[in-house]
């Protein structure tokens, strides 16, 4: 169902009438009047119904849009995009904290196999270069749409993940239920662009900036049980961090 809230244009007014349009837009998604997933109302369709120009309407609508709110979608139309993640930086996996949040996060397996862990793999497992890792590559959805692209290493001996299915559960959840007890990481959030693997699997443009995260993950006695990189749309999602004065 195409939708848009009740739209009020002062044309007396010096505010440019795009973005009294996008302005009420914006409004009407932060408070719910138009839900997360829900199509609005074609460009053609809108200028009609304000009294205003097709252009004047399609400037309203790319504010929106570069700010994160809509997503043009071809053979769809224009929706209203999911709510923001914003994660804490805590020791949590992000199916965990979507989940808490009230998502039903699901994952599409791009591969799972074991390989010779490379130098860099190795250094942060704590393995011989070569040793024999779990790699594991997913694409993470929220609803719809795809959100991060995670790529996990694992030493081999730490949990059998062909006996999980890796769509519908957490790495780390199943990692507590294998017995691992996972304490402490580290961890370095940083940024890049897409390349065109990124772009066509998290459906942005080549170069639009992702925010990244790597992790390595150890267990109580000190063992390194997991190491991540993971890219993220940053349309869609943020680090939260609680800064004290000490």
């Amino acid at each position: 169902m195409e939708r848009h809230p009740n739209i009020t244009i002062d044309r007396s007014s010096r505010v440019p009438l795009y973005f009294q349009v996008a302005e009420q837009f914006e409004r009407a998604i932060l408070n719910g009047a138009i839900a997360p997933g829900e199509k609005i109302d074609n460009e053609i369709s809108l200028a009609n119904a304000l009294g205003l120009s097709r252009p004047t309407m399609r400037q309203a609508i790319q504010v929106l849009v570069d700010k994160g709110m809509l997503v043009r979608k071809r053979g769809v139309g224009t929706q209203v995009v999911q709510g923001k993640i914003s994660r804490s930086v805590e020791l949590t996996s992000l199916f965990d904290d979507l989940s808490a949040a009230g998502q039903k996060p699901r994952s599409d397996v791009l591969a799972l196999e074991r390989v010779p862990a490379t130098e860099a793999v190795a250094h942060e497992l704590q393995v011989g270069v070569g040793d024999r890792v779990w790699s594991l590559e997913r694409l993470r959805y929220i609803g719809d749409e795809p959100l991060a692209l995670m790529h996990n290493f694992l030493p081999a001996d730490v949990i059998d993940l062909t006996d999980i299915d890796l769509a519908k559960t957490g790495l780390y959840a199943s990692l507590r239920q294998s017995g691992t007890l996972m304490r402490v990481a580290r961890q370095r959030i940083g940024a890049r662009r897409a390349e065109t693997r990124d772009a066509r699997l998290l459906n942005e443009k080549r170069g639009a900036p992702l925010l990244t995260m790597q992790r390595t993950t150890y267990d109580n006695a000190g063992r390194a049980v997991e190491y991540g990189r993971h890219a993220y749309r940053a349309d869609l999602y943020a680090f939260e961090l609680t800064l004290v004065d000490r």
